[in-house]
């Protein structure tokens, strides 16, 4: 990294964090001594900061070191020794594809279903359901309503009606499934 992107770097973060307290750049330049030129200038790159001055600014932000220099990122791939799997009695499978996806605002799942099985029957709830069939078939079940579906096609709906899906099928059925927001 070079020292102008270390200086973009580290002036984007005292200025978010300056944001986030509700201070002026000038209340900021009160509680450390600096200028508020010198405050300004830090915030858009054009000058460093000493060790000791970063240090203080930091601490009168309400920081730590570590926390300021922590690069949070988000995890973007997962793998499949990640996923977490629950099968039932009758050999279903249900792999939650997203570790801790009730964070998000979509859970997907990859789900096998056994031939002549069914997965429990869910309440009406709030959100919508998005499945593609992979392999295999399935029935629908929604409310009173029955639809077949074969590998290639996708289902949507919305879940304000008590819904299941079962494999009428001599071979296992797989499909992701999508529940926004999650509800698993």
């Amino acid at each position: 990294m070079e020292t102008t992107e270390i200086n973009n770097y580290i002036g984007e973060k005292i200025r978010n964090l300056r944001n986030l307290n509700g201070l002026t750049q000038q209340e900021l330049a009160d509680r450390t001594e600096l200028t508020k030129g010198f405050i300004s200038q830090l915030e858009r790159g054009q000058v460093s900061a000493s060790v000791v001055t970063l240090f203080d600014l930091i601490e009168c932000l309400g920081s730590t070191p570590a926390e300021f220099f922590r690069q949070e990122t988000e995890q973007v791939v997962f793998s499949e020794n990640e996923y977490f799997e629950k099968i039932d009695d009758d050999g279903n499978s249900i792999q939650w594809i997203i570790p801790s996806a009730q964070k998000y605002q979509m859970e997907p799942l990859l789900v096998v279903l056994q031939p002549h099985s069914r997965l429990e029957e869910d309440k009406p709830h709030t959100g919508e359901e998005f499945g593609f069939l992979i392999s295999g078939r399935l029935t629908l079940h929604l409310g009173e309503k029955i639809y077949n579906i074969k590998a290639g096609e996708s289902f949507y709906y919305k879940a304000a009606v008590s819904h299941y899906i079962s494999n009428p099928g001599n071979r296992p059925a797989k499909l992701i499934w999508i529940s926004s927001p999650p509800e698993f």
